[in-house]
């Protein structure tokens, strides 16, 4: 197989360039940059416009925004759309190429997970927390059950399908879930994560639960965090 030459003037458009073939040098090139695998997190369950982009990646500015979308549009790791009326506005969506990064995002965070480090009460986008559960999800503890639970986070919801032990989540109305958690991602991840009692949450106004309250029971004990690295 031949291989392509690269330029100088493709090298030059590129922020970083190692010199290296390695595959690891070349991922570290496309998506190595602060914010940009924060980008991907947030695209990995459907479009998002660049507002809400913004609004979920607290700290990031709208120029450097604009210059990461940029890079990663000229990678081919996502696509701008607009879509059709009435909403007439443009999105960033990931390619089918964007998507296959999940697989590394997923290991790379079960891998920070077990750093002394690893500071669960930092802020938490709702894709965030999405992402969190299809790395955390015990086959072992869901076993045999099979569910469709829905998460409500203000203007966001997601809609999940548990069954053989795995968790698919997509951005969808909650409409004929068996469960529904309307909260915010801080608090519901204080209840799977920091073994808070759902009636405490629930008492606090941070949390309402809708339907099958033992699947609610039971949801929150299938995300067992790893556990960290010994000093």
């Amino acid at each position: 197989m031949k291989l392509k030459k690269v330029t100088p003037s493709e090298k030059a458009a590129r922020n970083r360039w190692y010199d290296d073939a390695c595959g690891t040098a070349l991922a570290l090139e496309l998506v190595g940059e602060r914010w940009s695998l924060l980008i991907v997190r947030e695209l990995l369950y459907g479009g998002r416009r660049f507002s809400e982009l913004k609004a979920n990646l607290s700290g990031i500015s709208a120029n450097i925004l604009t210059q990461r979308l940029e890079g990663m549009e000229a990678s081919g790791i996502l696509v701008r759309k607009k879509l059709p009326p009435p909403a007439s506005v443009q999105i960033y969506e990931l390619t089918p190429w964007g998507y296959e990064s999940e697989t590394a995002i997923r290991e790379l965070g079960r891998w920070a997970a077990r750093s002394p480090d690893h500071d669960t009460t930092l802020p938490l986008s709702a894709a965030s927390l999405m992402t969190s559960f299809r790395t955390m999800i015990s086959a072992e503890r869901v076993g045999d059950e099979t569910a469709s639970i829905g998460f409500v986070f203000g203007p966001e919801s997601f809609l999940a399908q548990i069954a053989n032990g795995w968790i698919e989540i997509r951005r969808a109305g909650v409409e004929g879930a068996e469960l529904v958690f309307d909260s915010d991602p801080m608090s519901l991840a204080s209840v799977v994560y920091g073994g808070r009692p759902i009636a405490d949450a629930e008492g606090a106004g941070v949390l309402t639960v809708r339907g099958d309250r033992a699947l609610a029971e039971r949801f929150t004990g299938w995300f067992p965090l790893p556990a960290k690295v010994e000093g």
